[in-house]
This record gives C-alpha cells, structure tokens and sequence, in this order.
C-alpha cells in the first residue's frame, strides 16, 4: 500500500529534500490507522524497516527535509473537509488556510484575516500555532482532535483550547515526546460583514507582497522572534523610547535603539545588523528582503540551508549576545519510532 521512494522535494515549498523510502498519502483517520497497522506488520520482520521511524508531513511550508530523504515511512494526512454554516466549523487537519479562509469570506465568518497569505495546513497551523499581524492560531481554536498513533489502540483524542498548551509558535503537539496526528480542529469565528473581511485580507496579502521574498522558494521565517523577558542579562538595562519616524516601539538594547513588536525584537532586525542580507551558501541566500527568510534561488541542497542557519546563529551570537531558535522543524528531529 506504500508508494516507495517518492522525492520530499516536491512536497516542501523549499523544493529541497531527498527519497522517503516508504509513502503514503492518507485521505481518512481510517487510511491513517490503516497505514499504522501495516507498518507494524512491516517492521518486526524487514531489516529495512525495524530501525526506520515515521515522518507526518503537512503543508512542507515549514520543513526543511534532508538530502539524504528519509530512512522510513512518510505519512501525509490529507484529511479534507469544512463542515458547518454558523461561527463554529469543523475542518480536516489537510486542508489548507487559504482554502479555510477562502470558505470563512463566503459564510460571512471574521477571525482568520490575519491569516491571509499564510501557506500550509490546518494541522501544521495549529502544531504551530502559526500567527501573524497580531492574530494566532489559538486565538480561535475551540477544539483538536488528534490520533494518538503511540498506543496500540489508535484511539482519538479531543482537546479544548485550554489543554493544547499553545504558546509561541508552539503547542502540546509539537513538544517532544507527544505523538500524536492532528486529524480535526473545530474553530470558532465571528459574523462580520463580506467587505471588512476582504479588506483586511486584502492589506494583509499587499504588506506579504511588498515585505516578503515570495520570487524563490522559502519556508518562511526560519527563527522565531526574540522575548525580551528571556534577556535576564539585560534586563536592567532597557529603557523605552519610540521611533520619531515610525510609529513603532522601540528599547535601547546593546546600545541601539531596537524595534520591539509584541515585546519581541524581530529576529529578522537582528540578522540585518549582523550584517548577513545576501550572505549566501551554495544556492541559498539569506533574503536581503526580509533577512529571516532563507530562499532557494539556485538548486539549494538543505546543506546549504542548514550552514546559513548555524552562520546566522554564531554571527547573531558573536554580535548581540543572543541564541536564535529556530521557528522551522527538521525531518530527522520529528521522527517517531514505533
């Protein structure tokens, strides 16, 4: 039932990434059980196997996959449903924000403007809790279902808002030792009249346009933004002030005057002033658009990529002081062995 070696390449928007030696795209929970049944099966008697772990793959607008692929078994829930005409819908970890968002303007449903232009998938979303424009994901979560893929049973759980733990870019289901697959997410949205909704869309995908390097192919931000309240060496020894020309706020910290956004220095201001925009490695440059992203302009191996990162985190270091986190997920650091 399993496809065999399928390039990752073509389902990341990095277009990086080598051969899963197993692959299956799961339309059902049914298909996803199905498939974890077989595996079983499969890995106590094949050598080629028994050591090989499973990779649960999304949008691939988060990914960075390896050269070398992946020594194991590839699922990707494609679970793809909307149910629901009131505030609440019932949608499939597979389908993707846009679709969702694309359906919300139909129904009249306000919430998820703040979403415009996001790539990838419900579940990756919410694994995430992706955010942007001052919204996130949890921000209108009512309820996930998820298969717990650990347990022998392959039973399915249901979680409210409150128990998914969401935090920054973070959730339940993207800390380490949950295994769990996001199947369902029931969101709660509000009535608001078809022109707001569009017309924030609208600014929101025209700022993506204009700030982001949507030309190559790119995972998006590659760090995630620094919390000041983290900084405790520093804490002392910010003080407020504002921007004359812009309406932003701002701290002194290291002796310059930074941009704070959410109580967060933008990662990507911190990688400009460690002098990296157009720093590049092999075919992967380092956007002098919008310098958190990393673009494949030129066949980009995930070497190359991953070289980028550790010289951007030594150099961010080496300037500010500051340990950069990635906000990306690397295949070999996702994989669960059953």
């Amino acid at each position: 039932m399993f496809q065999r070696n399928i390039l990752l390449g073509q389902y990341s928007s990095f277009k990086i990434g080598g051969p899963a030696k197993y692959f299956f795209e799961a339309k059902s929970v049914e298909e996803i059980i199905k498939a974890f049944k077989e595996w079983r099966r499969l890995a106590p008697h094949r050598n080629e196997v028994s050591d090989a772990g499973v990779f649960i793959l999304g949008g691939g607008t988060n990914i960075l996959f390896s050269d070398k692929g992946f020594d194991g078994l590839v699922i990707k829930p494609d679970i793809k449903f909307i149910k629901g005409d009131s505030c609440l819908l019932r949608v499939g970890a597979g389908v993707s924000i846009t679709q969702l968002l694309n359906y919300s303007i139909t129904k009249n449903l306000s919430g998820l403007e703040w979403a415009a232009g996001i790539p990838g998938t419900v579940g990756g979303a919410v694994r995430g809790n992706a955010g942007a424009f001052g919204g996130e994901t949890r921000d209108v979560v009512a309820e996930v279902s998820s298969l717990d893929i650990f347990k022998a049973q392959l039973k399915i759980k249901k979680r409210k808002v409150a128990a998914c733990c969401f935090g920054y870019r973070s959730s339940i289901f993207k800390k380490t030792g949950i295994r769990e697959i996001i199947t369902e997410v029931v969101f709660k949205l509000k009535k608001r009249d078809k022109k707001s909704i569009r017309k924030i869309i609208e600014r929101n995908i025209n700022y993506r346009k204009k700030q982001h390097p949507l030309k190559y192919p790119n995972i998006g931000s590659i760090f995630k933004n620094v919390d000041i309240a983290n900084l405790h060496e520093y804490k002392n020894s910010f003080t407020r002030q504002n921007f004359a020309s812009q309406k932003l706020g701002g701290r002194v910290f290291a002796n310059k005057l930074v941009p704070i956004n959410d109580n967060r220095i933008p990662a990507a201001y911190l990688i400009s002033e460690a002098g990296l925009k157009g720093v590049s490695c092999g075919g992967a440059i380092v956007s002098p658009k919008h310098p958190n992203f990393i673009v494949n302009f030129s066949d980009a191996t995930a070497s190359d990529v991953k070289n980028l990162i550790k010289l951007i985190k030594k150099e961010v270091y080496k300037k500010f002081k500051i340990k950069l986190e990635e906000e990306i997920t690397y295949s070999e650091l996702s994989t669960v062995y059953i």
